[in-house]
């Protein structure tokens, strides 16, 4: 498994995202990252993107979520600015100009008005796979799990100084690109790329790289990649995320050798469960993608971990899993934890809250709640 994770570059006074991704990249690049961890630009000026190598447990995962959080947030430091961890800039934003990437400004030019405030920020996760048809099996069998790991990771509450209701405005703002939410359920990989052809051939998306659905075959490596969630505020909730992603991959593989394929999720069901998932988070309501009816979200977390039980007591991720799902119960998802921030001490401590910092309290590792 491995994990990318995007956040903003921000001003540390005003807490406005700055557009320093260029200089912030090259600095972080030079540092000295483990063995496969990179960090890369994103789609504006005011985001960058750091990634993990290849991950086998959660110790290894956690040692290089937390190296990339550190050479990041030290090469930000060095040009005067924070790094946040934060599905949406929380305050305003201080020049999220054109990228000045041939693709990124090509996705600009498509899209108008929808990318130009388009900060977002997700915690992406890839599990190894053997090959394409495989992933998309597996993808199939993901769809009803999706808006649970949604529901976990809400993270982004605010947009411009205002809070928008919504758990996640990330996927609120997600939404409003073609092809957002559940991938539609397909037969094997040949009709995978059948079916983004036809969104490219619509003039709907860049290339076959770019689609917007919560769980995919990666367009360049052998996984199935996890779109879903908000970036973590912590290194633990994006553990988190990624170890029940590969439990859900490995659940799906143990149920795909006893040749049971996923039932379809009929669409407008799905739809109502993200929307659900993006609007409450864990604080209410979520819809059962097997009984097309609401419940607690709460009891969609019990009966994620109930469907993975035999995947993480496997990989030994058991009592990692129920420790870190116990910190989230207590301490609220990170959208919980910006709300509690802005009303002690409004906006300039909910950035305070996300930047990342290491035990010292310079910037680093993990939010300040670590």
């Amino acid at each position: 498994m491995g994990v990318e994770e995007e956040f903003l570059l921000a001003d540390p006074g005003s807490g406005a995202t700055v557009p320093l991704a260029e200089k912030v990249v090259a600095r972080a690049s030079a540092a000295d990252l483990p063995v496969g961890a990179t960090v890369q630009r994103e789609l504006r000026d005011t985001q960058v993107e750091a990634a993990t190598g290849v991950c086998r447990d959660a110790a290894e995962l956690r040692a290089y979520l937390a190296a990339g959080r550190r050479a990041v947030a030290a090469a930000a430091r060095d040009y005067g600015a924070v790094v946040v961890a934060s599905g949406s800039p929380v305050r305003g934003s201080g020049g999220a100009a054109p990228s000045s990437l041939a693709r990124f400004a090509a996705i600009d030019e498509m899209y108008g008005e929808v990318t130009r405030d388009y900060e977002a920020c997700g915690c992406h996760v890839h599990v190894g796979v053997a090959d394409r048809d495989t992933a998309v099996a597996v993808v199939n069998h993901l769809a009803r799990w999706l808006p649970t790991l949604l529901a976990l990771s809400v993270n982004s509450p605010f947009h411009r100084e205002r809070d928008t209701g919504y758990g996640s405005w990330r996927i609120v703002q997600q939404s409003r690109f073609p092809g957002s939410g559940l991938a539609p359920h397909l037969p094997d990989y040949a009709a995978y790329r059948a079916e983004i052809g036809r969104l490219v051939e619509c003039g709907v998306v860049a290339d076959e790289a770019q689609t917007f659905w919560f769980a995919r075959p990666s367009p360049r490596l052998p996984t199935v990649e996890f779109r879903v969630a908000d970036t973590a505020s912590t290194v633990d909730e994006a553990v988190l995320q990624a170890l029940l992603a590969r439990a859900l991959v490995r659940t799906a593989l143990a149920e795909l050798s006893r040749g049971r394929e996923a039932d379809p999720v009929p669409a407008q069901v799905a739809a109502a469960a993200v929307w659900n998932a993006a609007r409450y988070g864990l604080a209410g309501p979520g819809v059962h993608l097997g009984l097309y009816r609401r419940v607690p979200a709460t009891d969609l977390v019990a009966a994620l971990v109930e469907h993975v039980r035999d995947a993480l007591a496997g990989a030994g991720d058991l009592p990692e899993v129920h420790a870190l799902l116990d910190r989230v119960r207590s301490g609220g998802t990170g959208a919980d934890r910006q709300r509690r921030a802005a009303g002690l001490d409004g906006f300039p401590a909910v950035v305070t809250e996300l930047t990342l910092r290491d035990e010292t309290g310079a910037v680093g590792v993990t939010g300040s709640r670590d």
